[in-house]
């Protein structure tokens, strides 16, 4: 039996996030948000995210309000390798592959905390929750990057083998038991200071601390069918942390006449660089049969690890890793239609292309991410409001961006809901969103640094429930 089991995680905290927004940060934190998108021009208790200086026309005295959202999500490998380990000159026809790695993400519940306090023509306002990266994913399958990649290595160790003593080592003579988990967060807690200064013009400056946590753990075994002795022919085993601090400022400003909301929003580019604490990675690829053990030689820790090259070197103990926060511009107009009816347009461009990531991808990028929003919410009477909204990302994506444990799909978000003001202090809110992804096709003539080529297909779904409750002094 070969078992391969790769348990690649970068944890960032308990949960998993319920994302919208862009590759590292995330915009979804009310309920408001997941029944609307669009809310860039608030005066809600929300505007302590989306809009701080909208806040100067906001409720008067002190309000808080805590969020509950439960996401669930698939992320997607198809691979297909045709004639895959293919080796003329040992005429061995090669495999063909054509299969999905189905990833599942689920998680507890998502959390975040809202308060503001208003007073004359000032306000301080203030939110916690998981305001960046990627969230949880569990691939039972495994993933095909080292799938197929320790195939490559089992056949290039004991290409040189001849029949009599069992030649090379190729797939039909094990099996693939594989398996991953992944998890990455950003825990934030902002704290804003707005002022009004004239009857149409507030602005506000804030800034936001981020804390990175995360590990990387999990291993990789290999060895041969029963048949052939069980023996063991690679072991990689990895367990890495890392952790990092990042702060962002953020100003914004706010337009308010009449029916109509002009609202600015700049958070600067945070810098987070993360340490590794790695307590073990080591790799093994060995061969214990006494009578081909000189020509297959037996290598062990560092040695090996050069044979896995840039798919481990990241995990090396002491090795730093960039996982920047984009700068992010905010642009909403709201327009109160009706006493009853209003509607919010709103533009996000985030920075991608000059937030350092691992590895520098973000250079292979070819734009930052765009996000387009429409919302509307209608006030059927005193008590109940509904709403509904959506939300367009484009991300500028490139082959050279997308990998197996980090890949993102340009999408479609819809959300609908409610609010029902139970008193006059006391709102509740529902709502629901899903996002609808484009599968992404990456073509690779070189698969994973082998010398045979394969495709492969990444999708994604999304889907995310919240409730949460409003409360004024």
């Amino acid at each position: 039996m070969k078992k391969i089991y790769f348990l690649m995680v970068t944890m960032l905290c308990m949960t998993f996030t319920a994302k919208a927004g862009g590759l590292m940060t995330n915009t979804n934190y009310h309920i408001a948000f997941d029944r609307m998108m669009a809310r860039g021009a608030s005066f809600d208790i929300d505007a302590a995210f989306s809009n701080p200086a909208g806040l100067a026309w906001g409720y008067e005295g002190l309000q808080f309000s805590l969020n509950f959202q439960k996401p669930w999500q698939n992320r997607d490998i198809e691979l297909s390798a045709q004639n895959y380990l293919a080796v003329p000159a040992m005429k061995y026809a090669g495999v063909n592959i054509d299969q999905k790695f189905p990833g599942k993400a689920s998680a507890p519940i998502v959390p975040a905390l809202f308060a503001a306090y208003k007073q004359d023509n000032w306000a301080v306002s203030g939110m916690i929750g998981i305001v960046g990266s990627g969230g949880f994913v569990k691939y039972d399958d495994g993933i095909p990057m080292f799938n197929m990649l320790v195939m490559a290595k089992l056949l290039d160790a004991t290409k040189a083998l001849p029949a009599a003593v069992g030649g090379p080592m190729t797939p039909e003579k094990y099996n693939i038991d594989s398996k991953m988990e992944g998890k990455q967060y950003i825990y934030g807690g902002q704290l804003n200071f707005t002022y009004q200064f004239t009857d149409n013009i507030a602005a506000a400056v804030g800034v936001r601390a981020n804390y990175y946590d995360g590990y990387n753990r999990g291993h990789v075994t290999a060895t041969t069918l029963p048949a052939l002795g069980s023996q063991q022919l690679i072991d990689l085993q990895l367990d890495c942390l890392q952790k990092g601090w990042g702060f962002t400022p953020i100003v914004s400003f706010d337009y308010h006449e009449g029916p109509l909301t002009v609202a600015l929003r700049y958070e600067f580019r945070t810098k987070i660089n993360t340490e590794n604490d790695t307590k073990q990675l080591d790799a093994t690829i060995k061969n214990t049969d006494p009578a081909t053990a000189a020509q297959v030689p037996y290598i062990t820790g560092k040695t090996a690890l050069v044979q896995f090259g840039d798919k481990v070197a990241p995990y090396e103990d002491g090795a730093k890793t960039r996982y920047d926060m984009p700068a992010l511009l905010s642009m909403a107009v709201g327009y109160e239609i009706t006493p009853q009816l209003r509607a919010t347009l709103e533009y996000h461009n985030f920075d991608d292309k000059h937030a350092k990531m691992a590895g520098d991808r973000q250079k292979n990028l070819t734009h930052g991410t765009d996000e387009y929003l429409l919302g509307l919410e209608y006030d059927i009477n005193d008590k109940f409001t509904v709403s509904c909204g959506g939300q367009r990302t484009d991300y500028g994506l490139d082959d050279d961006y997308q990998s197996n444990t980090s890949f993102a799909c340009d999408s479609w978000s819809v959300g609908l809901g409610g609010a029902w003001n139970i008193t006059e202090k006391v709102r509740l809110n529902a709502g629901y969103f899903c996002t609808i992804y484009s599968d992404y096709t990456k073509e690779q003539t070189n698969y994973q640094g082998t010398p045979w080529s394969a495709n492969e297909v990444y999708s994604r779904t999304n889907h995310v429930i919240g409730i949460g409750v409003d409360y004024k002094f």
